[in-house]
């Protein structure tokens, strides 16, 4: 029996050693290298980069592919063409680069909802300096805040705000930047959203509540967000290329062009309304990659989305941003050891940006999102916190027009890390390259995560291709003629007047407070689109008895917000 648990003990001993062995970072840096490549082969993206730190110092950083992907003809995505004098939305000038030019790890990008974490730091900071509380309602805050419900305006609490559990259905809200309308707009537009489900109910993740963090942010240190995440994070990070909003993204010097990514065709992806074209049932679909130009860019939304993903960035700034978060609260700047005598390192230097009580407080779930056999996952204050059958994994995925991005951190093997690129490639080439980093930081057995994702991505979207191309056409039905949609409508103070116009190639919509106006594409019968800030509106018409005048129109979303704003009047 003795002999039996000897064994056993040294079988025990000889595992503990061989886990407790450091990993080898070069052979590590070389296979995730080779890997990052192989995805952005298969996925055929245009350009990225990478950053990650293990113990606290570099593991690998480097930049792939090229900033701007220009086709032949300079046509960019619906038609735009590339041009010097590029001009976005809200007047902010467009990014536009030489074609080829190479990415490195000083290039901007924006990283999209990534920036809710920045959002949620600040906070934390608040909360440690005891200007705020967590338990604090919003409304003793923020005397004019109103939500749909009266129950939850009276009662939602500071910690239910970025937390996407108010009531308000996924996404609602995100699209009225779009159409022209500020924060401020967006922020009294809350109370008329009609909640999807019970307040704390459930999880539906949203943009809309982060205006209402901002206020907060705002009301208790009387200064802006904007001068917050500067003076809170960026300085006391260390982040020196980082920047938020229309303004800084376009004024940065390296910076990435985004591109719109999709299963299409070449020629519907350069239609301004391929809603409109009748595509042969034998069409062939593929990966289609564009540049996105002028108000494909959809700056002004950039920056009226603010503190829920307006920031821009660069994979060195966000490594240390990645590691501060992992190391609850601080950065290891350097770490000083005599590694030519074997000694382990016994000074550093840090950097310090908040303690790591607060810190702990942002990383601690709240609500469930999802939950199978072997992985629970939850939402902290702006991180995903998944709870697998190998380790614990704290990330954050962002999107804007033409851009996505990745945040992560394994707290147990001191692992961080952050991909981001420029083209909206969807969220499992960034989660290919993240599990496959810590599968070789931990020594676990290879799986190709690539190739498993990306044969999911093809078959979902052939079989989508071919339901589409297959399903039956209804008859188009001709449009009312233009004089009975031309006019002025209104509809309230908050939402504004609207105007259909006739110019040389057709009708324009005029809405939004920026007056933005934009050319009618008919669909089918009353319905017609407009694209807006990089987004297609469709619209519907409604007529009087005779069908000669129309009465009035709705813009609709795609999250069914027309039926709690409802549309516009004839006047």
């Amino acid at each position: 029996m003795k002999r039996i648990v000897s064994i056993l003990m040294a079988a025990l001993l000889v595992c503990s050693n061989a886990f407790a062995q450091a990993p080898d970072r070069e052979k590590i840096a070389g296979e995730i290298d080779n890997y990052v490549q192989q995805v952005i082969q298969t996925w055929k993206i245009p350009g990225l980069a990478v950053a990650f730190s293990l113990d606290n110092e570099p593991l690998f950083a480097k930049g792939y592919g090229v900033k701007e992907v220009r086709p032949a003809d300079g046509i960019g995505f619906r038609g735009i063409p590339a041009s010097d004098r590029n001009v976005a939305s809200g007047g902010v000038p467009g990014v536009i680069n030489t074609p080829g030019e190479p990415i490195d790890v000083n290039t901007v990008f924006q990283i999209g909802s990534v920036s809710k974490s920045f959002t949620a730091t600040i906070m934390g900071q608040l909360v440690d300096e005891g200007l705020v509380k967590w338990e604090d309602t919003v409304k003793n805050i923020l005397p004019d805040f109103k939500y749909y419900d009266q129950y939850v305006t009276d009662n939602m609490q500071v910690i239910d705000v970025m937390t996407h559990r108010t009531g308000i259905g996924g996404q609602v809200g995100t699209y009225f930047p779009n159409l022209g309308y500020d924060r401020e707009d967006c922020y009294k537009m809350l109370a008329l959203l009609k909640p999807a489900y019970s307040f704390r109910g459930a999880y539906q993740y949203n943009n809309s509540t982060f205006l209402i963090a901002e206020k907060i942010i705002e009301k208790v240190t009387g200064k802006s967000w904007e001068e917050n995440l500067q003076e809170r994070v960026f300085n006391k990070a260390g982040m020196k290329s980082s920047s938020a909003n229309a303004e800084g993204y376009a004024a940065s010097k390296n910076v990435a062009t985004p591109h719109d990514y999709r299963y299409t065709t070449v020629e519907l992806a350069k239609m301004q309304f391929p809603e409109t074209a009748d595509v042969p049932a034998d069409a062939k679909g593929e990966i289609v990659t564009l540049p996105l130009y002028g108000d494909e860019q959809a700056l002004y939304w950039l920056t009226g989305v603010g503190p829920a993903g307006s920031i821009n960035s660069t994979v060195t700034d966000m490594l240390r941003y990645a590691q501060m978060h992992m190391n609850n609260g601080y950065i290891v700047d350097k770490v000083y050891a005599r590694k030519d005598v074997g000694e382990a390192p016994s000074a550093v230097d840090t950097t310090f940006v908040m303690s790591e009580k607060a810190m702990r407080k942002l990383h601690q779930g709240v609500t469930i999102t999802s939950q199978n056999d072997n992985r629970t996952t939850l939402y902290a204050q702006c991180w995903f916190v998944e709870q697998n059958n190998k380790y614990r994994l704290y990330f954050h995925t962002g999107t804007t027009w033409g851009m996505t991005a990745i945040c992560f951190f394994i707290p147990e093997v001191k692992l961080s890390g952050v991909v981001l690129s420029n083209c909206e490639m969807g969220s499992n080439p960034r989660y290919a390259i993240m599990y496959k980093l810590a599968d070789l930081v931990m020594g676990l057995p290879t799986k190709d995560y690539n190739k498993e994702y990306f044969d999911s991505y093809i078959a979902s979207n052939e079989k989508s291709w071919a339901k589409e191309r297959a399903a039956e056409k209804p008859a188009k039905a001709a449009p009312a003629p233009d004089k009975a949609i031309i006019g002025e409508y209104a509809k309230d103070e908050l939402f504004g007047d609207a105007r259909i116009t006739k110019g040389k190639d057709g009708l324009y919509i005029e809405l939004g407070k920026m007056g933005y106006k934009n050319r009618l594409a008919h669909v089918n019968g009353n319905n017609w689109i407009f694209r807006s800030d990089g987004y297609a509106f469709p619209v519907e018409f409604s007529f009087d008895e005779s069908g000669k005048k129309a009465t009035g129109f709705i813009v609709k979303f795609p999250n069914g917000e027309e039926n709690s704003i409802g549309g516009w009047k004839r006047k």
